[in-house]
């Protein structure tokens, strides 16, 4: 029925509550990010394209996190199994839950987090998240599903965090084409539509000078130039790709263009 949430979008919101009901003990450890918490804040889409997204993304903040239980056996008694990287996770119904440090906290190590009483492969470095830590609001989330009563008060990124993140995580892909990764350039359109620009700038200024996300926000500014200051640019392809035929590529084009040069002026 129209207005229905996309099936994908309801299992992938079943698996973050398995998640979050898994390390419980650990909720207040947790902050959630990725495409579902964007969507937590952008509200019904005036974007053609259908609001998916396939996988559950939970940022840890070490600072907060307890060295028992441990995550790896808390996730395991729930049926998730270890995909081999660090911090991937997935369910019998195949769908992946991340479990991510941003890189910043997540002590010495190419991939894997370092967490004390938890190893190296419960989580995985993330360049980019450091924002989480600051910009984030405890909300409570259910399920999609109306039969699922289960509600979880747990930490949401602000949508100034999530846009930083977003940034980085399509610099970091550029080369590689991927229509999932191309549906973050388009998160980004949603974001910037649904979040007023003063709210934007003053959450990036905010970023800007704390310590633990200074470095990365300043870079996704200056990623942002690179990317979506321009019809041609990168970014801005990537955008028009994830929106399909579904989309109008001109007008998405100019309106992340537009919008991603109103918040750049406002800083």
């Amino acid at each position: 029925m129209p207005g229905e949430p996309d099936p994908l979008s309801v299992l992938a919101r079943r698996v973050l509550l398995d998640g979050l009901e898994a390390l419980s003990p650990h909720i207040e450890a947790l902050i959630f990010v990725g495409a579902q918490a964007v969507y937590e804040h952008t509200g019904a889409s005036t974007l053609a394209v259908a609001e998916l997204t396939t996988d559950a993304d939970v940022a840890v903040a070490p600072e907060h996190l307890a060295e028992a239980p441990e995550i790896a056996q808390l996730l395991l008694s729930r049926d998730f199994e270890f995909q081999g990287d660090p911090g991937k996770w997935m369910t019998a119904d195949k769908v992946q839950f991340d479990l991510l440090v941003p890189e910043g906290v997540a002590g010495v190590g190419r991939r894997g987090a370092r967490l004390a009483g938890h190893g190296k492969r419960a989580a995985r470095q993330a360049k980019g998240l450091e924002g989480a830590l600051v910009d984030n609001e405890v909300r409570e989330l259910g399920a999609l599903d109306p039969t699922d009563p289960r509600r979880f008060r747990v930490a949401v990124a602000g949508p100034t965090a999530l846009l930083v993140a977003k940034v980085h995580k399509i610099a970091e892909r550029v080369e590689v084409p991927d229509r999932l990764v191309d549906r973050d350039a388009l998160d980004i359109l949603r974001l910037r539509r649904a979040v007023p620009t003063d709210g934007l700038a003053m959450g990036l200024a905010r970023l800007r000078t704390t310590e633990v996300s200074r470095t990365v926000t300043t870079e996704a500014i200056e990623l942002g130039r690179e990317l979506l200051a321009d019809t041609n640019a990168a970014g801005v392809a990537m955008a028009v790709r994830a929106a399909g035929p579904a989309g109008d590529g001109e007008a998405i084009a100019a309106s992340v263009v537009a919008l991603w040069g109103d918040l750049v002026r406002t800083l």
